[in-house]
């Protein structure tokens, strides 16, 4: 029986020793979140410090995405099990890919167009918030594709990078506003197992190189798109004053 003046940590060991498993929801209960940033004045300690006997699933995230939590329920329900989980305990079907990898506007990345402030030319035409402190491309969770609000969006659709809120100490991490310069491995295909667990050896000046060196021509085709464009807008408008 659980009481009213027992501590949190009492609360939560008597209620998971009937579990058949515990849900980490959230990065406070997974990594602490802010109140475990340095130097950790209060003491915060995520679950799978302190329950050892039960399998954890870890779901961060300021707050997690709640289809997600919905969908391990049912599955748990429906097939008795867990589902397959990655190397931080984070069920692959949520946080299998970076942000940057299902982001749409990845091709802007690719191609070596950034916006350099929030309220330029660049922002406004959708460019990659790389440059402006995004940590899409070292976060693994589904906010590009699953979005919030029943699907309506997600802070880098809403102008804002990604902060990085489903990675361990993201608080630590670095400013929010700085761009990284260490991002692990390009491309759709990395995964939080083959990429997440690994120290990043790439710098600025080498992703600058990738993106602009390797993308050229398709950079310059989205510039030509948009000549293109504005020049028929001016032919149109000529024929109409005629």
């Amino acid at each position: 029986m659980l009481y009213c003046w027992q501590t949190a940590k009492q609360h939560l060991i008597e209620a998971a020793e009937g579990a058949k498993a515990i849900i980490a929801w959230g990065s406070c209960a997974t990594n602490g979140c802010v109140q475990g940033a340095k130097p950790n004045p209060t003491g915060a300690t995520p679950i799978h410090k302190i329950i050892k006997n039960k399998p954890i699933v870890q779901m961060p995230g300021c707050p997690p995405i709640g289809e997600a939590m919905a969908a391990l329920i049912v599955h748990y329900v429906t097939f008795d099990r867990l589902p397959e989980l990655d190397r931080s305990g984070r069920p692959k079907a949520f946080y299998g890919k970076r942000v940057h990898d299902t982001c749409y506007r990845r091709p802007y990345f690719d191609a070596g167009l950034f916006a350099q402030t929030f309220d330029d030319e660049n922002a406004k035409e959708g460019y990659c918030l790389y440059k402006l402190g995004c940590k899409g491309p070292t976060t693994y969770n589904a906010c590009a594709s699953m979005k919030w609000n029943n699907g309506t969006s997600f802070p880098i659709e809403s102008g804002h990078g990604c902060i990085g809120c489903s990675e361990a100490n993201f608080w630590d991490n670095g400013p929010f506003y700085e761009r990284s310069t260490n991002i692990p491995g390009f491309g759709i295909e990395s995964t939080a197992d083959t990429v997440g667990m690994v120290a990043s050896g790439a710098v600025a000046a080498g992703i600058v190189a990738h993106a602009i060196g390797a993308n050229i021509s398709k950079r310059k085709e989205l510039k030509t798109r948009y000549t293109r464009g504005r020049v028929n807008e001016e032919n149109l408008d000529k024929n109409e004053d005629k």
